[in-house]
């Protein structure tokens, strides 16, 4: 795989200028060649069904396409856009906060794959997904 384009610094500080992705607490917490893991502080307003107590699942398919496109980036140097992302549904997300675990799987010239995994506080799976992006150099 590719060397990475982006220290941890670099990378964190892309990730979280979106106000969005300040919003929902993400935070780079490794960056190694192989991908990233990425923190995200779980909020009241992720609560989908009130009774239930569980996080909405566009939640976890949110931070599953930001994971997996910042896996990218560090080795592409930049985020890319999203042209196509498949999520499975593996356990209801109780609240707390979540980890989600992102590779790049192949760096195209024009598209590029990767993947994610969400995981709750006890390392328990809770939705995985593959995203493609659109990967050709910016003209």
């Amino acid at each position: 795989m590719a060397e990475n384009k982006m220290t941890h610094a670099e990378l964190e500080k892309r990730m979280t200028v979106a106000p969005f992705h300040k919003w929902l607490g993400l935070k780079l917490l490794e960056i190694d060649e192989n991908g990233i893991k990425v923190g995200v502080t779980w909020r009241e307003e992720f609560v989908v069904n009130p009774t239930g107590r569980y996080t909405h699942g566009g939640i976890l398919a949110t931070v599953i396409d930001i994971a997996a496109d910042y896996a990218l980036a560090a080795k592409l140097g930049r985020p890319i856009p999203t042209v196509d992302l498949r999520i499975d549904y593996h356990r209801a997300a109780m609240p707390g906060d979540l980890v989600v675990e992102a590779r790049p799987v192949k760096i195209g010239g024009s598209f590029s794959t990767a993947e994610a995994y969400v995981y709750d506080g006890d390392g328990k799976l809770l939705a995985s997904g593959r995203g493609v992006y659109y990967s050709a150099p910016p003209k």
